[in-house]
């Protein structure tokens, strides 16, 4: 079962995000009981690629709540999945949490891996949230029992999405040095809390290496925005690129806070300024700091036209199969939850039901109509999701045409606002010394 639907599950993934990036992987070990400590900002999604990216079978703690039936226990057992009950939740009936923590002992003492979301809960945000000690209890815990000889690793993973909702957006996963636990056996035999305090605390710095964090949600709120407004376009495509950027505007606002932070009302200012333009001219961050070389654009927008016009059958065969199945889910998941940390995973759930139904149907039809051997009947059915993929990717490439042509339009008939734009934007990249 574990298997099969983690075939399924990678399967997924690489349809729902174009790139799914992993630094260091040669940090990623396959042998030996192994923790797997992430940040949580995506929910189901989480476990699932870090169930992707590892070779071996992986073991989760997941909150009680999803094994609320005699149904969903049997299913989520079989995936490998560890209930626990949470304060913030209340107890399950049923579940026992020294039940739970006796079977994340004997996995490690099998020499398998277990992942663990210290955070707790899921929310889509920059900040590392305030780490609970269960991981670091386990772990020490298992060590205890072996006499401080399990060997034990924990690995943390820093996951990165550059919209974790969106599909077709990027993900990457920076995989950090193991961290041992043995040197606090001995204090946790004697004072288990502060044992366990310190250990959270160093799993706490080895997490914000391999992450993209912030202090707080002002300064969340303004690395963002920077971000969206002086990103390029190898920014925006790339997922390591755009979390190194990222990186790169957070070290530069924290000099500027401890360094100069007077600077700060006026970066906010520019920021509202540049915003404000940019909202305006209706143009993408990416065009602002272009150079406009006339021969070049014209060559690029002939030949788009011409990419348009011969792809248009194929967009169109594309889009009449998926549509339904694409717009159904788009509109069913903002009714089921509010939350928009489940929107990726609701999403792939949703579409395994609702794409085969209509690939289904769609392959009742032809065949209704025009009889086809079984190998024609294969491949027209094989088409569909290839099809779909290059439907959404006509739509973009299409989208990006008109804001090429906008950008023309901008330059020959507003040109002393783009140019006001520019210079804002150049004024706001010195004040944070990025050039």
């Amino acid at each position: 079962m574990y298997s099969l639907l983690k075939l399924i599950v990678g399967l997924s993934i690489r349809l729902y995000y174009t790139k799914v990036k992993i630094k260091n992987r040669q940090y990623l070990v396959d042998e030996g009981p192994v923790i797997i400590i992430a940040n949580h900002p995506n929910t189901l999604m989480d476990a699932w690629m870090i169930g992707h990216v590892c070779k071996q079978p992986i073991h989760y703690m997941a909150k009680s709540s999803f094994f609320s039936s005699p149904l969903k226990k049997r299913l989520l057992n079989s995936l490998n999945m560890i209930p626990i009950n949470r304060k913030s939740d209340g107890n399950v009936e049923g579940i026992s949490n020294s039940d739970s923590f006796e079977a994340c002992y004997k996995i490690l003492e099998e020499g398998k891996t277990l992942v663990i979301f210290p955070e707790g809960s899921s929310f889509q945000e920059r900040k590392l949230r305030e780490l609970k000690s269960g991981a670091a209890r386990i772990a020490l815990e298992a060590e205890r029992r072996n006499g401080g000889k399990l060997t034990l690793k924990i690995i943390p993973v820093g996951i990165y999405y550059s919209q974790a909702e969106k599909f077709r957006s990027s993900v990457m996963l920076t995989v950090g040095q193991s961290i041992g636990v043995t040197e606090l056996v001995p204090e946790f035999q004697t004072n288990s809390s502060l044992a366990a305090k310190k250990l959270t605390e160093k799993f706490r710095i080895h997490l914000e290496r391999v992450l993209v964090t912030a202090e707080n949600e002002d300064q969340e709120a303004m690395i963002e925005t920077l971000f969206q407004l002086l990103r390029k376009k190898e920014e925006a495509l790339n997922v390591e690129k755009g979390a190194e950027f990222m990186q790169s505007i957070k070290r530069n606002v924290e000099e500027i806070q401890l360094i100069a932070p007077y600077k700060i009302a006026e970066i906010q200012q520019l920021i509202k300024t540049v915003k404000w333009q940019q909202e305006k001219l209706a143009i993408q961050a990416d065009f602002v700091s272009r150079r406009f070389r006339s021969r070049l654009y014209i060559m690029q927008i002939c030949l788009s036209i011409l990419f348009l016009l011969f792809g248009f059958p194929l967009f169109l065969f594309g889009f009449i199969h998926n549509a339904i199945p694409y717009k159904l889910t788009d509109y069913l998941v903002p009714k089921m939850t509010k939350y928009v940390e489940y929107y990726a995973a609701m999403n792939i759930l949703l579409a395994l039901v609702f794409y085969p139904l209509t690939y289904f149907c769609f392959v009742e039809i032809f065949t209704t109509l025009f009889h086809p051997v079984f190998f024609v009947k294969l491949i027209y059915l094989f088409s569909l999701p290839f099809s779909g993929l290059y439907a959404h990717s006509f739509l973009y490439y299409f989208k990006r045409i008109g804001q090429k042509w906008h950008y023309i339009f901008l330059i020959f008939k507003q040109k002393e606002a783009l140019k006001e734009l520019q210079e804002n934007k150049k004024s706001l990249e010195k004040l944070i010394s990025f050039y």
